[in-house]
């Protein structure tokens, strides 16, 4: 019963994640690194007649089991977009602002560190990228502490990141892109709209196109999670005007508890192991590693944060109903590039041992100290209550807003 009650609260899924990272580090440092990788680079195969895929287990993991993650945020965010918090144009418009603060000063910021440098100026991807697993882990952490808007908010913006970090590492970081593969993957998209728009209730259709599609950009050299998001906005939220039979509200339901309590793990556990041997502190003052740490904690939250502040300013975006302390904590958040920034890092320098050791590093300190800080601002957001009240914000603050309600109930029972 303990065990059932644990699983009901958002936090939990942000526990098992952070678990399963910290074993990954820890198994990684004392003695079973050659395990760990052992077993990630075990191939599985499934072949129907000549016909087939051969991938390491990490790679089913990476390219499979996270298509599936951006799937179930996919369907979340579709929802919002049509009839949910992100409806108005100017409310939709925000993450999309907010992703490119993020991307554009943390490329900045590590550019004009290694400019003059050849060998390390290649790598102004790594600290482009949020890593939308534990960023939305840590914030699971906090339970009903934020708004829902914050949540939906971070999911949106840091799908919108990787999808830039997605174009990034294809224009950038990919030597081959089959577009015969990509173009298959087109038509399939096609087709998954065109179930939408006749109104198609069954599932089962979306899913065996939206596998078509997944192979398709698997085989294109771009990353296939992207797949996930494409197939998710094909998926029709209402059927002749009525949500009762939803089929994005049936998937989003029956994928939410798998995404949240399984694949977050598993992905945790796959990706945040690596051996600290060999790395000190004393590599942190190269401008490789100085530009990764910046770029991630200080340029990404500064970007995404100022980003949000001058378009909500200038009357171009609308800012959700949360406190800016709120909205800075998030901005914080985005500093957690860890597996998508180790990823660009290994593309970048995988052949230069030295510089990856630099790279892995970096990305884990700025990763760890954003996801700390970030936690930690967002933990007390009482502190946010204003003076004045028309800054105050009811939705992060219910506790506030029904001793305010029992004051005037107390008052006119007085009178």
């Amino acid at each position: 019963m303990q065990l059932k009650k644990f699983f009901e609260y958002d936090s939990a899924s942000g526990i098992m994640l952070m678990v399963a990272a910290v074993l990954a580090l820890i198994v990684n440092n004392i003695g079973f690194e050659h395990t760990y990788h052992e077993v990630l680079h075990t191939h599985l195969a499934f072949k129907i007649g000549e016909f087939g895929l051969d991938k390491s287990l990490g790679h089913w993991i990476n390219d499979g089991l996270m298509a599936i993650f951006f799937l179930t945020v996919g369907l979340e965010i579709k929802r919002e977009l049509v009839v949910g918090a992100l409806r108005e144009f100017k409310q939709a418009l925000l993450p999309l602002v907010a992703a490119l603060g993020g991307v554009i000063l943390p490329a900045l910021i590590y550019a004009s560190m290694n400019y003059s440098n050849p060998e390390t100026a290649h790598g102004w991807g790594i600290p482009m990228a949020t890593d939308i697993a534990f960023a939305v882990g840590v914030l699971s952490l906090l339970g009903g502490r934020v708004p829902r808007e914050l949540k939906i908010l971070l999911l949106s913006l840091a799908i919108i990141d990787d999808l830039i970090a997605i174009l990034v590492i294809a224009i950038f970081y990919t030597a081959d892109i089959s577009m015969e593969a990509l173009g298959f993957g087109a038509l399939a998209f096609g087709v998954l709209m065109l179930l939408n728009f006749n109104n198609v209730k069954s599932l089962k259709p979306y899913m065996l196109v939206g596998f078509v599609l997944w192979l398709c950009i698997l085989e294109s050299g771009v990353h296939a999670t992207i797949a996930g998001v494409l197939l998710a906005f094909a998926i029709p939220l209402s059927i002749d005007g009525s949500e009762g039979t939803s089929p994005l509200k049936r998937l989003e339901h029956a994928l939410y508890p798998w995404a949240a309590f399984v694949i977050m793990p598993i992905f945790a556990f796959a990706n945040a192991g690596f051996s600290l041997h060999g790395m000190s502190f004393a590599l942190m003052a190269g401008t490789l590693p100085l530009g990764i740490m910046l770029g991630l904690f200080f340029g990404k939250q500064f970007g995404v944060f100022s980003f949000i502040w001058l378009f909500d300013r200038l009357g171009v975006v609308q800012r959700p109903p949360c406190t800016w302390r709120q909205l800075y904590g998030l901005a914080i958040l985005t500093g957690i590039g860890f597996t998508v920034s180790l990823f660009i890092g290994s593309l970048a320098f995988g052949d230069q041992p030295e510089l990856l050791a630099e790279v892995r590093l970096a990305v884990l300190l700025a990763s760890t100290v954003s996801a700390i800080v970030g936690y930690h601002v967002l933990k007390r957001p009482e502190m946010l209550v204003a003076r004045d009240k028309t800054d105050f914000n009811p939705i992060a603050h219910p506790e506030a807003l029904s001793e305010e309600k029992a004051d005037n109930a107390s008052s006119r029972a007085a009178e």
